[in-house]
């Protein structure tokens, strides 16, 4: 594996055996799940890994609620302690931007609203990222208060499909939350 380090992120490219004829474009991968979890939940936190399964009822209420379709059943989420309590709680989120996936941690604060939303990883052309004072704009967010592009999300020329998709994932990461903590959206 090949590891580089451009502009502050971490890079990591896999190098595949594969037929001469095919093309594989590797993803900038800025950090590993374990690197995201630690500047989610910084040391002394520890991290608990708790898996949920959705009942097919729960899985079409959070994508009502997030007004984003829930492919999975599955759900991973890491419990972020410090010595006062938890922390917060963080999902991984994969989904198609336009052709490529990316790959989110979003983070929610023990009240239920967003701590924050990091790109891991993201196989569209850079272009398309919105810039890190984009992503701030889900600080203190809630499912309830305007959370898509156009309504409480500024628009960005030339990034719209990667907003919306990040926007919808935020929102499927709160619904999901609320459901797993019967906590109210």
């Amino acid at each position: 594996m090949a590891v580089l380090k451009r502009a502050g992120f971490l890079f990591c490219a896999a190098v595949l055996s594969v037929p001469a004829a095919a093309t594989v474009r590797a993803a900038p991968v800025y950090s590993s799940r374990e690197e995201a979890l630690a500047r989610a939940f910084p040391p002394p936190a520890t991290i608990e890994r708790k898996t949920y399964f959705l009942t097919d009822a729960d899985r079409e209420k959070a994508s009502r609620l997030a007004r984003s379709k829930i492919e999975s059943s599955l759900v991973v989420a890491y419990l972020g302690r410090g010595p006062k309590g938890l922390l917060g709680t963080a999902y991984f989120d994969t989904h198609t931007v336009r052709t490529m996936p990316e790959t989110l941690l979003v983070t929610v604060r023990p009240d239920g609203s967003l701590e924050g939303v990091e790109v891991v990883a993201f196989n569209e052309p850079e272009d398309y990222l919105p810039r890190p004072a984009w992503l701030r704009l889900f600080t203190g967010r809630r499912l309830a208060n305007g959370l898509a592009v156009g309504r409480g999300l500024a628009h960005v020329t030339g990034a719209t499909l990667t907003t919306r998709s990040i926007a919808d994932a935020a929102r499927r990461v709160l619904a999901i939350h609320s459901l797993v903590t019967k906590a109210a959206p």
